[in-house]
């Protein structure tokens, strides 16, 4: 990102804290990227409206941080998160096996594949991440 999309971002996250302000939350020392998974929770348990905050993963806090504090999210890249992407994976695989255990070989390559499809995009997001 530029330097000036980076600025108007942190007006924009200032303005909703200075605008939440009124409600009890506490301050975003800085932007929510650029938080570490501790400051996240620790700034998300001092918020009563969010519950499960050691289940959530890095996404899921910053999500439900910026639902609480007003500011608006961009639309996620399709794809989605990789822990959707594993839960299919985790589908596929099962269904491939019982149809090989069922004597369908057809349908166990179909399976095989689109599993194997999920798991070259989970690698493609990983390193879109990195």
């Amino acid at each position: 990102m530029m330097a000036e999309e980076v600025k108007e971002e942190v007006q924009e996250e200032t303005q909703a804290q200075a605008e939440a302000g009124d409600g009890g939350l506490p301050p975003l020392p800085k932007k929510l990227e650029k938080m570490t998974i501790k400051e996240l929770r620790e700034i998300a348990l001092q918020i009563p409206e969010i519950s499960g905050v050691h289940g959530m993963n890095k996404e899921e806090l910053i999500s439900a941080l910026k639902k609480v504090y007003g500011i608006e999210e961009a639309p996620r890249k399709v794809g989605g998160s990789m822990r959707e992407l594993k839960a299919k994976i985790k589908k596929f695989k099962e269904l491939a096996e019982k149809a090989k255990a069922e004597g369908d070989q057809e349908r166990y390559e179909r399976y095989r594949k689109l599993a194997s499809r999920f798991k070259k995009r989970t690698r493609k997001l990983a390193r879109a991440r990195a």
